[in-house]
Formats: structure tokens, sequence, C-alpha cells
């Protein structure tokens, strides 16, 4: 008779054992886990800011796959034209982890043009980014790094902060993969590198880059609104 109530209380009790079976064994996982993010943030003593402008473009999927890879995030200057043309990319980029920004709607010489021609090509890319999921852009490169009093005042009335480069890769002129490599090398905390999204010796480039910059433990960071600087990712 009484065979029911011990069997009834075995069983919660086996049930209770092996769930605090499945605590024990998972603590350690979350100590670990828990662990694993102040140790990477320790890595980083600096930031620097990757920069891919002229996208979206038929590269750029395997450029966002590179760059994740790599655990790589970096800002992509936009061209309005395309971002209009590849709201997908624009959607893709945002989804990877990379922050979208502005690099005029045609990528002409900004500095001989009216203000009217300058504020269409800085408004469009605004409302282009913006239509195909980018977000609001608030960082402006103008093309060929080509600037004056008119183009900044036009892109600070947009709320835009204009982000030149500390480093040229030099992709757009053929650079190889190997000078590329050696360009990312000379960045310091909070610099910026110039690249371009179609290129394939950058995209080539991406694995050491991304082993140069842990090599001298900077981590690839956001561009600050405020001070134009990389800095550490929001």
């Amino acid at each position: 008779m009484n065979t029911g109530p011990r069997r009834s209380f075995r069983r919660p009790g086996k049930r209770l054992a092996v769930v605090l079976t499945a605590v024990a064994s998972t603590v350690p996982l979350m100590l670990t886990a828990a662990a694993a993010a102040p140790a990477r943030a320790a890595a980083c003593n600096g930031y620097v800011g990757l920069t891919f402008d002229d996208g979206p473009s038929g590269n750029t999927s395997a450029l966002l796959n590179a760059l994740q890879r790599n655990g790589l995030r970096a800002t992509m200057f936009n061209q309005g034209q395309y971002a209009a043309a590849n709201p997908s990319q624009v959607r893709a980029q945002v989804a990877a982890g990379m922050w979208v920004a502005n690099h005029s709607y045609t990528h002409p010489h900004l500095t001989r043009l009216s203000q009217a021609q300058i504020d269409s090509e800085i408004s469009r890319t605004q409302q282009a980014i913006a239509g195909a999921g980018g977000g609001t852009p608030k960082l402006f490169r103008p093309p060929y790094g080509e600037t004056n009093a008119t183009v900044k005042s036009v892109a600070a009335r947009y709320g835009l902060t204009e982000i030149i480069w500390n480093v040229d890769s030099q992709d757009w002129n053929g650079a190889s993969a190997d000078a590329i490599v050696q360009a990312a090398a000379r960045l310091t905390n909070g610099q910026v590198i110039l690249m371009h999204d179609w290129s394939a010796n950058t995209l080539a480039a991406i694995p050491r880059i991304a082993q140069g910059l842990a090599g001298r433990g900077l981590c690839a960071g956001m561009i600050s609104p405020q001070t134009g600087r990389a800095v550490a990712p929001v």
C-alpha cells in the first residue's frame, strides 16, 4: 500500500535533481558569457573609423559579409542615387550593424556648384537614405574631399558633420590589397581611413585589416558627429 506514495515522492526528487544539475551546468556558461563581454571591451585600447564610399553597389553584399565575418563595423558613405536604386542594400547595411552616411547624390565636384545645387545634392541624399530605411544621416563626406565654406554651411543646415579622412587607402587609384593593408596599419586612435565599397582589392584586404587592428589593440568604432573622430560604438 505504501508503493504508490513512495513512487510519487521519488519522481519529483529525480526531476528536482535534474533541474539542479541543469542549473549547475548552466551557471558557469552564464558567468563565462558575462565575463566575455568586458574582456572584449578591455581589448580595445582605441578606436578607428573604417569608411567605405560610393555604395551601395553590386559589391555591397560581399563587403558586408566580409566585415561581419571579421567582427568589423564601418561607416558607409552612400551616394543618394545608388541608395534610391538599391534600398534593400541600404537596409542590409543597417542590419549588418553599419552606420549609413551621406556622400552626395551624384558625386559631383561640389565646390564648382551653386549653393542651390549643393543643397539639392545633400538634401536628396538625406531623403533617399531615409526612404531606403537607412535612417537620417548625421555624417557627410564631400566627393573627392573637396569642400569650402558654402559646402560646410549647407551640410550644417541639415545637421550633418563633415568627415574627410586621415589615411587614404588609395584603393580608388588601383592600390593592391597589400598596399591597402599597409595603409590601414598607419591608423592610430581616433583616425579615419578612406576606402570604397566597389573595390575588389579592398574586399580582399578586410581579413588582414582586422588582424592588424586586433594585433595593435584597436577596434572598429563609430565616427562621432560631435568630434569627427572614431569612438566606441554606442
